[in-house]
């Protein structure tokens, strides 16, 4: 399963935890569904952009009035900060595959070693990362 080069960072993760889904691939699909989330929570409201709770309803302690009076814009994250998200997740993984090679967990490390590999390969990365 070669990604492909079009498309967005997010678009080809997607694309790539579909065809792992469908090759019953479990670490690529685990790589991908954790990098996927990654980006989901960096995307996170921030809570200081919540307006303040108004007078709302006499029984329920916090309520904003007015319809939709508490939704507030997810962030939107520009290209390089999606990849560096994901390059996050590849030095995670190779810093703990060093550990569980440490503790004698060759199978595990390995496994993490495979899923930084998988993430590499939707970066365009031929290295990985110095760490």
């Amino acid at each position: 399963m070669v990604p492909g080069t079009s498309g967005t960072v997010r678009d080809r993760l997607r694309g790539g935890l579909r065809e792992a889904m469908k090759a019953r691939d479990p670490a690529a699909v685990a790589a991908l569904r954790s990098a996927l989330a990654a980006i989901d929570n960096a995307e996170a409201v921030d809570g200081a952009q919540a307006p303040p709770p108004a007078v709302g309803h006499p029984y329920l302690a916090g309520t904003v009035a007015g319809l939709r009076g508490a939704e507030v814009e997810r962030r939107s994250l520009a290209e390089a900060q999606v990849e560096g998200i994901v390059r996050a997740e590849v030095t995670a993984r190779q810093a703990a595959a060093r550990d569980y090679e440490d503790a004698g967990r060759h199978e595990r490390a390995e496994r993490l070693r495979g899923e930084a590999g998988v993430l590499l390969a939707y970066l365009g990365a031929a290295e990985p990362p110095a760490g």
